[in-house]
């Protein structure tokens, strides 16, 4: 056992819990629209919903700006801080989405420096998330691949437990598409890493039509 590299994963571990005060837990990411539309329906087509954003939306723009942002954090490069933080916010693809992202960008910050680990988070006047995870992850020297395997998996278990409370589902669904959604995190965490910056850029306009859809929605539990 390694004290610094046991620390490290409490750390990562404390980042990606569901106890985490940044509000994740009030927004469903267009799955409440999914499930209004008819589109997600059971645990079968919740899976498949949360796969394919998780694939060709997460996966392809989220996942790897966070990496570049990190790699920003650690070389101290402001420029490239907020140069990437812009860029994702500027790729939300509705109101909701944008206001998702920025509204737990600002918790998190808020949370770090309230803990005294925010040191610096104050350059950007608008965090992301992406950013704000990233900038606690550089600080605590959790490895690169490692923060993201985390960041994908805190958004898949949200994910699943937006869709016990809409469609809904029982525990032990929820479980099942954990489980199987599980397999597919490291493989997506090594195709994000490995993607070219002109490369960036979800592909999912069903996915984003539900999402500005669900900002009219007459009944509905969650912000997004």
């Amino acid at each position: 056992m390694n004290a610094d590299t046991d620390l490290r994963l409490v750390r990562l571990l404390q980042l990606a819990s569901p106890a985490l005060p940044v509000g994740a837990y009030s927004y469903s990411q267009g799955l409440e629209a999914g499930v209004e539309a008819g589109i997600v329906r059971d645990a079968s087509s919740a899976q498949r919903w949360i796969d394919d954003v998780l694939t060709w939306s997460v996966a392809r723009m989220e996942a790897p700006v966070m990496l570049r942002l990190y790699a920003a954090w650690r070389a101290g490069d402001g420029a490239a801080v907020a140069r990437w933080n812009a860029l994702f916010v500027a790729s939300r693809e509705a109101a909701e989405l944008r206001a998702e992202s920025v509204q737990m960008g600002y918790s998190l910050a808020r949370l770090l420096i309230e803990l005294g680990e925010g040191e610096g988070l104050a350059q950007l006047d608008e965090p992301s998330f992406p950013a704000a995870f990233a900038f606690a992850a550089a600080r605590w020297r959790i490895a690169p691949d490692q923060a993201l395997v985390a960041y994908l998996w805190a958004w898949l278990e949200n994910q699943v437990m937006a869709a016990l409370k809409t469609v809904p589902l029982g525990q032990t669904d929820g479980q099942r598409i954990l489980l199987a959604l599980g397999e597919r995190i490291a493989p997506l965490a090594t195709e994000a890493a490995a993607l070219d910056d002109e490369e960036l850029g979800a592909f999912a306009p069903g996915f984003a039509l539900l999402c500005a859809r669900h900002e009219t929605q007459y009944s509905r539990l969650f912000r997004s």
